[in-house]
C-alpha cells in the first residue's frame, strides 16, 4: 500500500505546474434579478475565456455542476453552443470547483483536449421555486437516516455542532469566531465585487440574530446570486496567452462521510488527508503560503482549515485569527475577497476561491492587493464538511 502511494505521489508530481489559469471572470454577484442561471454562467464564461485572450470556439473541455440539476452540464453546453472532448460534472458539494482541477489537468495532459472552461452559475436569491417542496425531493433521493427523521435546520445545524465541540474541547471563545467574519468584513470593504461591505464588529456578531447555537446569522454565508468561471489550459500555451499565468502546483481531494452524525471527529476533517496531497504534489507546505482561500460557509470552518491545514496546531486557531490574525495587516491574510461571509455565496462557494487566489498572484486587487504574493493555498468544502479539496497555486517563480 506505502508503495503504490509512492508511485502516486510521483506520478502526480508531474503534472506539476504542467498546467495554468489564464482566465477567470464573474457575473451577476449579489442579484441578478431578470436573469436565469445559464444566462449569468454564460456571461462569466465569456468574461474568463477573453480575459484569457482565447475565443469561445477554442474551448474543448468543461467542467460545472449544479447542486439543483444532476444532469447541469447537458443544458450548459446546449447554452454555449460548444463540443467539448472533455466533460466532468463530478458534484462534491462546494468544493467541485476545486476538485475539478486535477481532473481537468489530466485530460489536458493526455491531449484529450486544449483549454477546459470551469463555469458555475446560481440564481439561489432571485430564482422562483418551492424550497420545501424541493427539500421533501431531498429527503426521498438523499436519505440521511441519523439526521433528517429530526428536521434539524441544515446545513447550519451540522457546523453549529462543529463549533460547539471546538469550544468545548479547545476552549474557543465565541470572540474568536466572531473574528472571523469581521476579518472577512474588512477585507471586503476592499472589493468592490463584495456584496457586504458595511462596518461589522465581534459585538455585532455575537448580538446578531440566532440561527443555530453557537452561531449567528453574521456567523453564516450569504444567500446571493452569482455566476463564476476560469480557464485551464498547458502550461506552454499559458505563455503565449496575454496575461500572467497562475500555475496548478497541486490538488488534493478527500471525503470521509456525507452526514455530520457519521464524523468521527467534530474537530478533525478530511483536509487534513487532502491537503497532505495537495502539498506533496506541490512541494510546499502551509508556512510558504502567501494566502489562503480558506471556504467559509460558516466561522467555525476557517477555524477548522486553519487547522487541518497545517496554518497551526490543533486547537490554536482560535488564537491564530484573535486581535485581526487573518484580517489585513495580521499574521496571514485569509479570504483577502471578503469570503463567503461577506463578498458572495450563491450555492456554492469554490470557484471564486480559485478566481480571487489567481487576481491576487497577477497582482490585480486593487486597494486589497498583497505585496509580490506568490503562493496562494486554495481550500474547498462541500455539503457538512464532508468533501474537503485543496490546491496550491503559484506563479512562474514557485515552478
Amino acid at each position: 500500500m506505502c508503495l503504490q502511494l509512492s508511485r502516486g505521489i510521483e506520478v502526480l508530481k508531474q503534472l506539476r505546474g504542467k498546467a495554468a489559469i489564464a482566465g477567470v471572470g464573474t457575473a451577476g454577484l449579489g442579484k441578478a434579478e431578470g436573469f436565469t442561471e445559464l444566462e449569468i454562467l454564460s456571461q462569466a464564461a465569456m468574461a474568463a475565456i477573453k480575459d484569457a485572450g482565447l475565443k469561445l470556439q477554442d474551448i474543448d473541455g468543461i467542467t460545472t455542476c449544479s447542486s439543483l440539476s444532476p444532469m447541469w452540464a447537458l443544458p450548459v453546453v446546449e447554452y454555449l453552443g460548444i463540443r467539448p472532448s472533455f466533460i466532468d460534472s463530478t458534484m462534491l458539494g462546494g468544493s467541485s470547483y476545486v476538485a475539478h482541477l486535477l481532473p481537468a489537468i489530466q485530460a489536458l495532459m493526455s491531449g484529450q483536449c486544449n483549454a477546459v472552461l470551469v463555469c458555475y452559475g446560481s440564481t439561489q436569491r432571485t430564482a422562483k421555486f418551492n424550497r420545501a417542496e424541493l427539500t421533501k425531493v431531498r429527503k426521498v433521493l438523499e436519505p440521511q437516516p441519523y439526521e433528517m427523521p429530526y428536521e434539524p435546520p441544515l446545513p447550519v445545524a451540522a457546523y453549529a455542532l462543529a463549533a460547539s465541540r471546538h469550544m468545548h474541547q479547545y476552549g474557543t471563545t465565541r470572540e474568536q469566531l466572531a473574528e472571523v467574519a469581521v476579518a472577512a468584513r474588512k477585507w471586503a470593504q476592499m472589493n468592490p465585487e463584495a456584496v457586504m461591505r458595511g462596518e461589522l464588529s465581534i459585538d455585532d456578531v455575537i448580538q446578531s440574530k440566532p440561527i443555530a447555537a453557537p452561531l449567528t446569522v453574521r456567523d453564516c454565508c450569504m444567500v446571493n446570486d452569482g455566476a463564476g468561471a476560469y480557464v485551464l489550459v498547458r502550461a506552454d500555451r499559458a505563455a503565449d496567452l496575454p496575461k500572467k499565468p497562475v500555475y496548478v502546483l497541486g490538488n488534493g481531494t478527500a471525503v470521509w462521510h456525507r452526514q455530520i452524525s457519521c464524523m468521527e471527529d467534530l474537530t478533525v476533517t478530511s483536509a487534513v488527508e487532502s491537503g497532505q496531497r495537495c502539498f506533496d504534489m506541490a512541494g510546499y507546505r502551509a508556512a510558504d503560503m502567501d494566502l489562503a482561500m480558506l471556504y467559509d460557509a460558516f466561522t467555525i470552518n476557517t477555524l477548522l482549515f486553519l487547522e487541518d491545514l497545517g496554518f497551526c496546531k490543533k486547537g490554536e486557531s482560535g488564537a491564530f485569527v484573535s486581535d485581526g490574525g487573518i484580517a489585513p495587516g495580521g499574521r496571514l491574510a485569509v479570504n483577502t475577497n471578503g469570503g463567503g461571509l461577506s463578498c458572495v455565496h450563491p450555492g456554492m462557494y469554490g470557484v471564486y476561491l480559485v478566481i480571487e487566489a489567481v487576481r491576487q498572484l497577477r497582482g490585480e486587487c486593487g486597494e486589497r492587493q498583497l505585496a509580490n504574493p506568490n503562493l496562494a493555498l486554495v481550500h474547498g468544502n462541500g455539503a457538512t464538511l464532508s468533501s474537503q479539496s485543496t490546491a496550491v497555486l503559484g506563479t512562474a517563480e514557485t515552478l
